[in-house]
């Protein structure tokens, strides 16, 4: 950092207005890349699952709260675990203040976790989080949107994670799904991403590519190794 080129305004002016016309062309990019996405075709979703949350049983149709559209962010808690994924946590401290936003959008948004209904919820009260956050135990859901992996598919060395198979996780996997229903009570699967794919839904990382520093993860062991849940940091 100490050796970054200074300039003088009038210079900085000049490169500023090359990035801003390479920024606009992302723009145009990503706003074309958006439509596409909403223009994947869609697969109706047959089978009845089941989820576990604070008004008891629910089934998918019910996560949508009487709106048409549903983001899932399925969250990475392991029964096993004594706490959520550190890394989905901090995604989740993203959610809070746009719920009430996408409701009046017409969407809907969950978390949707393996562990039981009760271990999420003590963790949601230690987080301090008020979006909904549901079980999946008991049904498929997670294994049939490629988070969660059966004992065959792990013995067999190979599983299926971001559409190309792979060798197994030592637990579970991140990602986002998105559904439709339709006003006869239909459900559709419209659109699921993982990895790199829910860097979308991070505004803290997307504040970070803009310091001069950026995400600054090149030395690490591995690219989060600095983050603590929000309660965990030292000072």
């Amino acid at each position: 950092m100490q050796n970054h080129d200074i300039v003088s305004r009038d210079d900085w002016i000049d490169a500023r207005k090359e990035l801003l016309a390479r920024e606009k062309e992302f723009t145009r990019l990503r706003d074309q890349l958006s439509q596409q996405r909403r223009d994947l075709p869609w697969v109706r979703v047959e089978k009845p699952y089941e989820f576990e949350g604070p008004e008891g049983r629910l089934s998918l149709p019910e996560l949508f709260a009487g709106r048409h559209q549903l983001i899932v962010y399925h969250f990475m808690f392991d029964p096993t675990w004594d706490a959520g994924c550190k890394s989905c946590s901090f995604w989740a401290d993203n959610f809070n203040g746009i719920v009430v936003h996408l409701n009046h959008r017409d969407v809907s948004m969950v978390a949707v976790s393996l562990a039981p209904f009760a271990q999420l919820e003590a963790y949601r009260r230690r987080m301090g989080w008020s979006f909904k956050w549901v079980s999946s135990a008991g049904s498929d859901f997670n294994c049939d949107y490629h988070v969660s992996f059966t004992p065959e598919e792990r013995a067999s060395g190979q599983i299926t994670y971001n559409y190309r198979k792979r060798q197994p996780f030592p637990s579970e996997a991140p990602g986002i799904s998105v559904f439709y229903r339709d006003d006869d009570g239909g459900v559709f699967h419209t659109y699921s991403c993982y990895e790199r794919g829910l860097d979308m839904l991070n505004g803290a990382y997307h504040y970070l590519d803009l310091v001069p520093k950026g995400r600054d993860e090149a030395a690490l062991k591995f690219h989060s190794d600095w983050l603590r849940r929000h309660d965990e940091y030292a000072d």
